[in-house]
């Protein structure tokens, strides 16, 4: 697991053509507003361009991130994770960091990329749906769970659907620490449910 100063080391966010725009954003955002770095990873150092055509220039290349030097990777979902073998370089960085002792937060198509690398065989974990990951032929079907949102029991690895973003911001901030207990609840209340008590949890806060 992270000691202490892992957390002052950047968090790591793939991006890659066909990077669906709106599944990390409520996780990057709060991240950055809460003091970590984020620092973007591309399969190389050439601008890619996202579902929406957004253009994002990768701050580094997939070959020069080692999971020393980060707190957490977030793969985030793409239509390429279905259509070959573009991304596994992405699967097998995820399986360094694991093997690292370093979290791992994967959203949508990445699920399946990580099922093909075989990390969620022993591992609890959630996707869109439970026929989407079966359809990878990978052995971890019995510790598939029927959730928003799931961190394994090692506390290393978050996935999640890709109509869950923000439950999968909140397993990223509880992971890293950034909310808890109450202040938690609230902001998933906010931004999940709309729940204007939870605002003023919030303020009170000083998030």
């Amino acid at each position: 697991m992270n000691d202490m100063n892992d957390s002052r080391k950047p968090v790591h966010l793939a991006v890659y053509d066909t990077y669906a725009d709106w599944e990390t954003g409520h996780t990057t955002a709060w991240l950055a507003r809460a003091g970590h770095e984020i620092r973007t990873v591309g399969p190389s150092p050439e601008p890619v361009r996202t579902i929406a055509g957004v253009r994002i220039q990768p701050d580094l290349a997939l070959t020069d991130l080692r999971p020393e030097d980060s707190s957490l990777l977030i793969l985030t979902g793409a239509d390429l994770w279905d259509a070959g073998d573009d991304l596994a370089p992405f699967a097998r960085k995820a399986r360094e960091f694991l093997d690292a002792g370093v979290p791992v937060a994967a959203i949508c198509g990445a699920t399946a990329g990580l099922a093909r690398e075989g990390l969620l065989d022993d591992r609890e974990h959630t996707s869109a749906v439970p026929f989407y990951l079966a359809a990878t032929g990978y052995g971890g079907g019995d510790r598939y769970v029927d959730a928003d949102a799931v961190t394994d029991g090692g506390g290393l690895l978050v996935t999640a659907g890709p109509t869950e973003p923000v439950a999968f911001a909140r397993e990223v901030f509880r992971l890293l620490g950034v909310y808890e207990g109450e202040v938690l609840d609230a902001w998933y209340r906010l931004f999940h449910d709309s729940d204007p008590e939870a605002y003023a949890v919030l303020e009170g806060a000083g998030t």
